[in-house]
C-alpha cells in the first residue's frame, strides 16, 4: 500500500492557494455591495442652506375636517406649505385641495391610491403617479412638479419614473410622528429639537392633535428666525448632488 506523505513545503503551498481563494472571494463580495451602494438613488430630505428655512409639508390621505383650522393656523404664521395629496382624498375632498390651493399652498403628489412602490411595477408606478397628477390639476389647473412615494417607500425605479417625468421625489428628516397618538407637547418637542436649516418637516391633515402642535411648533421655531416656504422654494432644481443621507446640496459653477 502507498502511503502520501505531504511534506511541510506542500502545505504551506495548498495553504496560501486557499487564503488567495478566500481573499478574493471578499473581494468581489465587498466590491459588489460599494457597487450596489453607490448606485442606490436617493430622493430629497432636506437641503444645505445658509438661510433659516424650512419646509412644513402635509400627507393628505384619511380626512379633510382640519382643513379650515390648518389654513388659518398656517396664514397667522405667515408659513407656506406643501400638501402632499392621494388621488383617491383629491377625488373625495376636491374643496379642500382647492382651499389649500387658493391659500397659496403647493399640492403635490402622493401616489392615486397609496400603493406601496415597492411592490408595484415601472408601469404601475407611473400609473399611481400621472393619475393622481391628472386629478390634482383638474381642481388647480397647475403642473404638478413633486412627489412624495406612499409611506416613504420608493425604490430605485419608482426615483426614475419620477426623473422622466420631470418630478422631484421629496422625503423628510423631521418627522413628527402626529399620527402615532404621541401628545402635543411630545409632536412639539420633537419637531423643534430636530429643526435646521433646510429641514422638511412631516405632518398629516386630519389627525386630531396635529392643529394645536403645528401652532405650538411654528411658534417656537419663528422665535428661532426660521422662516416656512414651500418645497418647491426650499430645494434646488438643477446643478445639484444628493449626499448619502438625502441631503441636497448645491454644485459650485
Amino acid at each position: 500500500m502507498r502511503i502520501s506523505i505531504i511534506t511541510f513545503k506542500r502545505l504551506l503551498g495548498i495553504t496560501c492557494i486557499f487564503l488567495g481563494i478566500v481573499m478574493l472571494v471578499f473581494t468581489f463580495i465587498g466590491y459588489n455591495t460599494a457597487v450596489s451602494s453607490s448606485s442606490k438613488k436617493l430622493p430629497i430630505y432636506s437641503v444645505e442652506t445658509d438661510e433659516k428655512k424650512i419646509a412644513i409639508t402635509f400627507d393628505a390621505a384619511w380626512t379633510n375636517q382640519d382643513t379650515d383650522e390648518l389654513i388659518a393656523i398656517l396664514k397667522k404664521h405667515n408659513a407656506i406649505a406643501t400638501f402632499f395629496i392621494v388621488g383617491d382624498w383629491a377625488e373625495k375632498f376636491p374643496e379642500s385641495v382647492k382651499a389649500f390651493y387658493d391659500a397659496g399652498h403647493t399640492i403635490a403628489n402622493h401616489s392615486d391610491t397609496h400603493k406601496a412602490f415597492s411592490k408595484c411595477s415601472r408601469e404601475e408606478i407611473n400609473e399611481e403617479i400621472i393619475n393622481c397628477n391628472q386629478k390634482l390639476e383638474k381642481i388647480t389647473g397647475e403642473t404638478v412638479t413633486l412627489l412624495r412615494a406612499p409611506s416613504g417607500d420608493y425604490t430605485n425605479q419608482s426615483l426614475e419614473v419620477a426623473e422622466s417625468l420631470n418630478m422631484y421625489m421629496i422625503q423628510w428628516d423631521n418627522d413628527s410622528l402626529d399620527y402615532t397618538g404621541i401628545t402635543v407637547d411630545e409632536i412639539v418637542k420633537r419637531v423643534v429639537s430636530r429643526a435646521r436649516n433646510g429641514s422638511i418637516v412631516l405632518f398629516h391633515n386630519g389627525v386630531d392633535t396635529t392643529a394645536e402642535a403645528l401652532d405650538k411648533v411654528l411658534t417656537e421655531l419663528t422665535k428661532q428666525g426660521y422662516s416656512f416656504v414651500s418645497v418647491n422654494d426650499l430645494i434646488y432644481t438643477e446643478n445639484y448632488s444628493i449626499d448619502h443621507t438625502g441631503r441636497q446640496h448645491k454644485n459650485a459653477k
